[in-house]
């Protein structure tokens, strides 16, 4: 990805392209040109840019978690013992080990970090959480299981 191209501001038509594309990543260049009224050749041309600007990061599909057996999730408040950027960066290499660890966000507020995970029951859950907990500088954590999700992440609000 180079993003040492100019970069020029984006139009409605580049928003239209990212759009249909984060909701339909396998649409053919044929139908995101006619779905955005452009002819196929500029169309192309567009999402190579967007790619190489950088506002595309990658493409992918959405699994079905349960089906895999990843159908719980938890969020996982973590605290540090100290906040030192040697806690930090040892933490972040630690957690980004944990393949169950779908996402890990450094929050400002009563807590140093928001974790969600994926696993398939509560022995899962459990062994994953004594990972946690045995990380760098960990000195409390607090699980919230999920029941049931309300919305899932669609992609960007960006039309």
């Amino acid at each position: 990805m180079s993003q040492t191209n100019k970069q020029r501001p984006l139009d409605r038509i580049d928003l239209s392209i990212l759009d249909c594309l984060q909701k339909d990543a396998r649409i053919t260049n044929v139908n995101l040109a006619k779905k955005v009224n452009l002819s196929a050749s500029p169309c192309l041309d567009r999402v190579k840019r967007l790619e190489n600007e950088g506002y595309i990061e990658r493409y992918g599909a959405k699994l079905n978690a349960s089906k895999l057996k990843f159908g719980m999730s938890a969020f996982i408040q973590v605290t540090l013992d100290s906040t030192t950027s040697a806690i930090f960066d040892q933490f972040k290499v630690a957690i980004n080990e944990i393949k169950e660890v779908a996402e890990c966000h450094m929050v400002a507020g009563g807590f140093d970090y928001l974790v969600k995970i994926r696993i398939g029951d509560m022995e899962g859950y459990r062994e994953v959480l004594g990972r946690i907990v045995d990380l760098p500088g960990v000195s409390k954590n607090h699980t919230y299981v999920v029941i049931e999700s309300i919305k899932d992440d669609l992609g960007l609000p960006i039309v």
